[in-house]
């Protein structure tokens, strides 16, 4: 996890270009659960057991080794005015709406079920 941290703040210490942007707006318009995580991740297991329990349909990127989706994620934070200083997985995009956990995860998990489409 901290190798994740560290290559964020990389990440977003290089910044984003216009076109990255564009592309963001782009990833927001998808058909499923977007779930963005770690597998080394409690919260992201759970997550993930969760949403399948409820049978949700959902897609996972492990962000800690696909790095075009974890860049993927940060631009979307970025977008939507989130601090990537303290990220938090599992980041979920709910059809362009993005849900970080949080100190709450009960209330999280709850956001998921309440805001799907």
């Amino acid at each position: 996890m901290k190798y994740l941290v560290l290559v964020l703040v990389f990440l977003v210490s290089l910044g984003s270009s216009s076109q990255d942007l564009n592309n963001a707006t782009q990833f927001n318009k998808q058909d499923k659960i977007i779930v963005y995580g770690s597998d080394t991740c409690h919260y992201c297991i759970d997550t993930k057991a969760y949403l399948k329990e409820r049978k949700i349909d959902f897609t996972y990127y492990d962000v800690d080794v696909n790095l075009e989706k974890q860049r993927e994620m940060l631009i979307k934070l970025q977008k939507a005015g989130f601090s990537v200083d303290n990220l938090s997985l599992p980041v979920v995009d709910l059809h362009g709406k993005l849900i970080m956990n949080g100190t709450d995860f009960e209330g999280f998990l709850k956001k998921l079920i309440i805001n799907k489409k």
